[in-house]
């Protein structure tokens, strides 16, 4: 054990771990990862070096397992300003408007501690878009918990919701979008994504690369506790069952903190006193500091005696690797602080000159009069571990046909509850009344009406399709960024497609995010994505991993919607039992008169309802099989990408040319619930006159891809263009008020539909 020099009476005398293999393990490095830090170092490090390498070569900084295959990802194309490497991605938008996005996930910390865990997400990825000097517009969720019977679920999603609200709505960003669902997998392990997306001009754009030797780095914001400690190295384990012990290593967040951080931010890149920012989010200053000297070629000395503090007797350890929030690191030109500091301080904010750059590319560090850090930056960066992790053949589900549906017995499904009642005696309507109340698909309006989705006053979509003066509800939200300009989002995944078959599922989850923007009317741009797996130690765990990669790769390609910017969520296990893949996309698209936007709901009486993309065949891993029968079966739907593309294409310019009036992308639940969401938001029924083909089921339940359901008050020229564009369309019948009718008889009030629809969700959270 080592002991440091005092520099004066107050100086603790700290004494530092002996830095072993062992310690090294437990902060999650490998005996060969630990044996090459001895090389670059010539020595032993200390244990201030040995925290800082195990941050910045955990997973989650370092992407250690994934970064080989990420780079088969289209991220490229004429309007991307900015793809990824930075803290967030950028595309140009027209008029020297840019949208910078990025999604990230805070998985762990909201499993152990749902309040504080998905707030300081949803801190933490607005940070990341307005250290680039954008206002964040629009906030957004993907979330996946247990299964509702778990005794953790109700209280999991109850905490994790009011954090995501708490912060969200203290900024005053608008929460517009997003998605819940719910599964067995996700028992030990939830999912927390959050997506923010900001608004900038191009000419006002700032970057976290550009320092050059000799200048001021700053500390600006909180102060520095000795919360989250190792969060970055949490990030990167599976659980064990007892995990209670982790908590000390969640962050916590104060939203109205951040708020002033945000302005104060704008305020001073208003001003040329800036060189580079960088925002301290996982491992904090370690990372923060690491990433300026790298992307500028130089070196950085922080004195860290003078770092804000909020708690006595900090060590270099603690300071290096606490994950407290709302705070930045930016690099300033030399004698312009004083603008800097006065700005903060009238913001009520912490500003400190905490060291400077230097040419020797080295990161040191003092305190107490001690040197207790000199590591080279060139190999802590680019030496950083890259594994090839093993694969396996993945055994991807079986098809499913006719035949294979015809012969599954009854589940406990509320429809096979009355004794001796046979499949024969489910009717379509009564099908639709299980799926339109299951909890994926059940009404979301208690999470979302906790969320402030309105402020800003620039919201035109909103979240849920059983709201009426929250706005209209449609597949993406909508955000004008100009008197006519709008941007639309959604977030997009179908994990039970990327088990069955990754490669289809991660082709499934990009085609699904294209058309739900395109299913509003614009124009799908960009992606940012949360790729959530199990551990890739594990060769089918891997393989899933890779299989989506290059599904999302080939649909990213051939629909020019390249992904600029994402996170990487790996270990999301529990006492090894593993989440189902779930790579998230958030995407994000342009429409340049948003009064043209279309969302869902029926509009007027005896409207045609149009089918376009062909009838429904395929039932595999469907929601109807799900939730019905019980299982997940099957192989997913293929996707079709040159008909996603050209489906996609002539749903926009139906919606430009003013030719429909309402419009759905078909998904979970298929053709019928579609339809019924329609009619509920709309609150207006439906005469379907259309005869099923020799499988009514896949008819109404079938997920086939690139499906849209639209409404017109005449059908005739749709029909006529969708057949000179060879693109299926049939006319399903026509809107009427009251109830929705099937051809064969069967029919249900649109209020009971409503009913069943918003009832589950609170009923489950009283």
């Amino acid at each position: 054990m080592t002991a440091a020099p005092a520099k004066n009476h107050e100086a603790p005398a700290i004494r530092e771990p002996d830095v072993t293999p062992e310690l090294a393990a437990e902060y999650g490095l490998s005996r060969e990862e630990y044996e090459h830090i001895v090389r670059i170092l010539s020595r032993e490090p200390s244990h201030t070096e040995l925290g800082i390498f195990s941050v910045m070569w955990s997973e989650h900084c370092s992407y250690k397992s994934s970064r080989i295959h990420l780079k088969k990802l289209p991220t490229q194309a004429p309007w991307v300003i900015q793809g990824p490497g930075e803290n967030a991605g950028v595309i140009d938008i027209g008029d020297n408007q840019a949208a910078i996005f990025k999604m990230e996930s805070h998985n762990h910390p909201s499993f152990i501690e749902p309040y504080q865990g998905a707030a300081t997400g949803v801190g933490g990825i607005m940070r990341d878009v307005f250290t680039m000097g954008a206002r964040p517009i629009a906030n957004l969720n993907a979330l996946r918990f247990g299964e509702p019977s778990h005794p953790k679920t109700r209280h999991l999603v109850s905490g994790v919701v009011a954090g995501i609200a708490g912060y969200g709505n203290c900024m005053g960003v608008p929460t517009v979008g997003g998605e819940t669902q719910f599964h067995p997998s996700y028992n030990g392990n939830i999912l927390v994504n959050a997506m923010t997306i900001g608004l900038a001009d191009q000419d006002a754009i700032y970057y976290s690369r550009g320092a050059k030797p000799d200048m001021p780095v700053v500390y600006v914001g909180s102060k520095t506790g000795r919360d989250g400690i190792h969060g970055a190295t949490m990030a990167s384990a599976e659980f064990g069952d007892g995990n209670e012990e982790n908590r000390p290593t969640v962050q916590v967040g104060d939203p109205f903190t951040e708020k002033l951080l945000l302005e104060a931010c704008l305020e001073l890149m208003e001003t040329d006193a800036i060189v580079c920012i960088q925002d301290m989010g996982a491992a904090g200053l370690t990372s923060s500091t690491v990433e300026i000297a790298d992307k500028g070629e130089i070196g950085v000395t922080l004195e860290l005696d003078k770092v804000p503090q909020r708690e006595r007797m900090m060590t270099p350890y603690e300071l290096m690797l606490s994950e407290s929030q709302e705070r930045m690191l930016m690099v300033l030109e030399p004698g312009k602080e004083h603008i800097a500091e006065a700005i903060f301080k009238k913001w009520d904010l912490d500003f400190a000159v905490i060291g400077y750059t230097t040419v020797e590319r080295r990161l040191k560090l003092t305190m107490y009069g001690k040197e207790w850090c000199d590591i080279p930056v060139p190999p802590l960066v680019n030496d950083a571990p890259v594994y090839d992790r093993p694969t396996c053949a993945y055994q991807k589900a079986e098809a499913i046909d006719d035949a294979a549906y015809a012969a599954l017995p009854p589940s406990n499904s509320p429809l096979f509850k009355e004794e001796g009642r046979k499949r024969s005696d489910a009717s379509a309507i009564d099908s639709l009344a299980v799926l339109i109340a299951c909890p994926d698909m059940a009404d979301k309006r208690w999470i979302w009406e906790q969320y402030d989705s309105l402020v800003m006053g620039e919201s035109v979509f909103t979240p849920g399709i059983t709201g009426t003066q929250n706005g209209k509800a449609a597949d993406a939200a909508l955000i004008r960024v100009s008197s006519d300009k709008a941007l639309a989002t959604a977030s997009d995944c179908n994990p039970r497609y990327c088990k069955a078959d990754p490669f289809e599922g991660g082709k499934q989850a990009v085609a699904e995010s294209y058309r739900n923007i395109s299913a509003v009317g614009a124009t799908p741009l960009a992606v940012t994505n949360n790729l959530n797996f199990g551990n890739p130690e594990k060769p089918h765990i891997m393989a899933q991993f890779v299989g989506c990669i290059e599904g999302m790769a080939a649909s990213c390609q051939a629909l020019d919607y390249p992904v600029i910017s994402g996170n990487v969520s790996l270990y999301n296990e529990t006492a090894g039992t593993a989440i189902l893949p779930t790579p998230v996309i958030g995407g994000v698209g342009l429409i340049p008169d948003w009064s043209k936007a279309m969302d869902i709901a029926f509009k007027n009486a005896d409207d045609a309802i149009l089918l376009i993309g062909g009838t429904g065949t395929h039932l595999g891993q469907s929601l109807f099989l799900k939730e019905v029968y019980g299982k997940e079966i099957g192989l997913p739907p293929r996707v079709d990408l040159d008909r996603e593309r050209k489906h996609g294409e002539f749903i926009r310019a139906l919606i430009d040319g003013m030719l429909v009036n309402a419009c759905h992308d078909i998904s979970d639940g298929g053709l019928l619930c579609t339809i019924a969401e329609m009619a509920i938001a709309g609150n207006m029924g439906a005469d379907l006159r259309v005869e099923p083909g020799n499988n009514p089921v896949a008819f109404w339940f079938g997920e086939d891809q690139a499906r849209y359901v639209v409404t017109a008050p005449m059908s005739d020229v749709i029909v006529a263009q969708a057949k000179e564009a060879n693109i299926p369309c049939t006319v399903l019948g026509h809107t009427k008020a009251g109830s929705l009718r099937l051809a064969d008889g069967g029919a249900i009030d649109i209020e009971k539909l409503r009913t069943l629809h918003t009832s589950w969700l609170p009923d489950f959270m009283r």
